[in-house]
């Protein structure tokens, strides 16, 4: 859904007697900023020579700029003449706007040498400050800092030279001023009228889809008066769908509810509001994207999903819950099970240990009152484990640092009771925010063990709740002395460290390079590899399998080497956030580290960004449109990449798991060949990627990274097949038809058309 409509609707007051109305200039200041790295009070006065300090760019994080590896404090500093035509020039004419974009991570920004605003709260010039930001969370990076100061607050010179001077910590990661956006300008009355349709999400019902809204006007003394239109077309065919035009009058404080019903498709209504106002010689047209589903409502009848294959090392614990979908209760069976090995047949979950290496080939089935399936199935017991990639559940993108117990086994339990699990959903990993905080004492006990927090008081008893559930319990720790969020990390504890993650059950470790950086040398190979190298010394050491996740952010190209240093799977890029310059930047990025993938060694352009998110504690729908959300997974699993959902599972539409849950797309991320796709063809608007799959199909990926929707005309050749090839839609798990020497496809925006071609 696009769910991207947090915003406030332009509109003018009836009755002013206004020839033409004003126009609410901006100001941008994006440029002739200075930078310098480290700390000192007196950067922040306007009387402070910056003339020695780097010029930087506002669009770049400072690691883009030759300031790589740096993490800590820095300063920006901009001089800019504000005119007093922008008031003269304004509708409201009370209160200046001043945008800085974002800021990774924390900010203290200063107008004229007194303090405006931190984090992207007001603050009034006599603040007391944090002056070390340690009470911060770290989700603060993707918030964008708006201040606002009073039109005759004495901070602001009008007509005279303003020094802007910023205060940024980044405590790891990418760091700086970053978007390159900045302005000023005066609030407007759009300000006060607020459509909350962005936190509502459609229901289906039905053959239609619904969503119910509001709109209000938040103004204490103003009548807001203009003309509201509401039309609703399809994507693809434009055919329309919805139409709705009145007359809309707002007294202050008053709100307006609306309910919006259209018929559900196979394709995106582009849904568009209109607003035009009287008097006021303006308007404003504002776009979202209803959700859609393409994946087959599963029937009763018994199903086993997953993939074909499962590693583990010898004589350390197994644990496999057969993955099938269908009606309950189920008995499952297992043909040719191991000495060693034992299956819960009410369940399905298969645990035990296995000493000698080799493979065996077994039989999996289920039955349930409406009939049976079987499918074959490989046990593999020797130096490798993540065989395909990993499928799980994340806390990070969801709730940050505020994530506790509770939280996690509400997720796994979701798992259970949406049905995730069914389908080979499996992990369920903490993420930072379960240590002690680097403020606090003790961090370990006397023997040197590592401790928990409040929220997490008994960690064995957690893992073993998951556990029950036939779920892998997973966790989160740095090779520095501290994370990234700023609690206790690993350094100088890491074999301690990797017996308690034992003892307590943990099946997956992400190791985040994070405050590491203050401890390397520099950025050579050997001083990245090297706390990598050490872990997994230590994770060799302890009798359990741990799913070894590097995260340092691609540096010095991690797929050349993370398969060296035993990691199972290393981030290539940078933090992903749920905008589509985000996915499309990162997912379409990964050219070139194909040959590095495969069986136990995944390349992970970072976890998903569908569902309600947010970076805790505070939520909302993902900001991609469904199309993006498609070409999201699809991508995913065409470079099977590890795919950790980062959403609240409680709040799981019929959307996101229709869209999690395609037993089709998931076999190809899953694929037991373990090739990840590459691109074939790349043009300005269309790539096509392709991925090899065991028995000698492909899966295809079609991807419209245009604004419009496109026609594409794919030539068999192109893709490597010669002769004709059966057609199969994944999404839509359906044959539609054969290529002969070619065949068009028809790709909404920002969408994919995602196929196996059979030949």
């Amino acid at each position: 859904m696009k769910q991207s409509l947090y915003f406030f609707i332009l509109v003018m007051i009836i009755g002013c007697q206004i020839a033409e109305p004003p126009k609410n200039p901006v100001i941008s200041f994006n440029q002739k900023w200075k930078f310098i790295t480290g700390d000192r009070d007196v950067y922040k006065s306007p009387e402070f020579d910056d003339s020695e300090w780097m010029d930087i760019e506002m669009d770049k994080i400072w690691e883009q700029q030759g300031y790589d590896p740096y993490d800590g404090y820095a300063w920006f500093r901009t001089r800019i003449v504000i005119p007093s035509y922008l008031k003269d020039n304004s509708f409201l004419q009370d209160s200046l706007r001043i945008f800085l974009g974002k800021i990774n991570n924390f900010d203290q920004s200063f107008l004229n040498g007194f303090i405006i605003g931190v984090n992207g709260k007001n603050m009034p010039a006599d603040a007391v400050l944090d002056t070390n930001f340690i009470h911060a969370p770290t989700n603060y990076w993707d918030l964008e800092r708006r201040y606002t100061l009073s039109a005759d607050d004495p901070r602001i010179l009008w007509d005279r030279e303003n020094v802007f001077a910023i205060r940024v910590y980044d405590e790891g990661g990418q760091g700086g001023m970053y978007t390159g956006n900045q302005e000023l300008s005066m609030t407007s009355v759009m300000e006060y009228l607020k459509f909350d349709n962005n936190n509502q999400p459609f229901d289906f019902e039905g053959q239609n889809l619904s969503k119910s809204f509001s709109i209000k006007n938040n103004s204490k003394s103003l009548t807001l008066n203009g003309y509201f239109t509401i039309e609703a077309r399809g994507k693809l065919d434009e055919g329309e769908l919805y139409h709705l035009n009145e007359n809309l009058t707002l007294s202050p404080g008053e709100s307006k509810s609306y309910h919006l019903v259209i018929r559900q498709l196979e394709q995106s209504a582009k849904i568009t509001y209109g607003f035009d106002f009287e008097d006021a010689n303006q308007s404003i047209i504002l776009e979202e994207e209803s959700p859609y589903m393409l994946t087959p409502i599963p029937g009763q009848e018994p199903q086993i999903n997953g993939p074909g294959i499962y590693g583990a090392r010898p004589g350390n614990p197994f644990l496999y819950a057969i993955p099938a979908s269908g009606l309950r209760p189920m008995t499952y069976q297992v043909e040719g099970l191991p000495k060693g090995l034992k299956l819960n047949k009410n369940n399905g979950i298969i645990t035990g240990s296995i000493k000698k290496t080799g493979i065996y080939d077994v039989i999996l089935k289920v039955e349930n009152d409406l009939g049976k399936d079987q499918k074959s199935f490989q046990i593999v017991i020797g130096d490798k484990i993540a065989l395909t990639p990993p499928l799980g559940w994340n806390s990070w993108n969801c709730w940050g640092l505020s994530v506790d117990t509770e939280k996690a086994i509400a997720s796994a339990k979701m798992f259970k009771q949406k049905g995730l699990a069914d389908h080979g959903w499996s992990y369920i990993n903490l993420d930072d925010g379960w240590e002690i905080p680097k403020d606090q004492e003790p961090k370990r006990d006397p023997s040197g063990k590592i401790l928990t927090n409040e929220k997490f008081p008994d960690m064995k008893a957690l893992g073993d709740s998951i556990h029950v559930l036939g779920l892998k319990f997973g966790i989160y720790s740095s090779p520095g002395p501290y994370t990234c969020g700023g609690y206790t990390a690993s350094y100088q504890h890491e074999l301690q460290d990797a017996q308690s993650f034992a003892d307590w059950g943990v099946d997956y470790l992400k190791y985040d390079w994070c405050s590491y950086e203050q401890i390397a040398n520099d950025h050579s190979l050997s001083e990245l590899k090297k706390p990598y190298f050490l872990m997994r010394d230590c994770l060799d050491k302890v009798n359990r399998d741990i799913v070894y996740s590097l995260c340092q952010y691609g540096m010095g190209e991690v797929w050349t080497w993370g398969e060296e240093v035993g990691g199972n799977l290393w981030r290539t890029t940078g933090d992903i956030t749920d905008t589509w310059e985000s996915l499309s930047s990162i997912g379409f990025g990964q050219v070139g580290n194909a040959p590095y993938a495969g069986p136990g060694h995944w390349n992970d352009p970072d976890m998903l960004i569908v569902g309600w998110v947010g970076w805790g504690p505070n939520l909302h729908p993902t900001r991609l449109t469904p199309d993006e959300q498609y070409t999201h997974i699809s991508l995913w699993s065409l470079l099977s990449a590890p795919m950790l959902i980062g959403c609240d599972l409680e709040r799981l539409d019929a959307f996101t798991l229709n869209l999690l849950t395609n037993d089709e797309v998931l076999a190809v991320h899953q694929d037991i060949l373990g090739k990840q796709a590459i691109p074939v063809i790349k043009t300005e608007t269309m790539q096509v990627w392709v991925k090899e799959l065991a028995g000698g199909n492909k899966a295809v990926g079609i991807f419209n990274l245009g604004d419009q929707t496109e026609k594409f005309n794919l030539l068999a050749e192109q893709i490597g097949i010669n002769g004709t090839a059966n057609i199969h839609d994944l999404w839509r798990q359906r044959d539609v038809g054969s290529f002969g020497s070619a065949k068009t496809f028809l790709v909404p925006s920002h969408g994919v058309v995602l196929i196996k071609v059979i030949p």
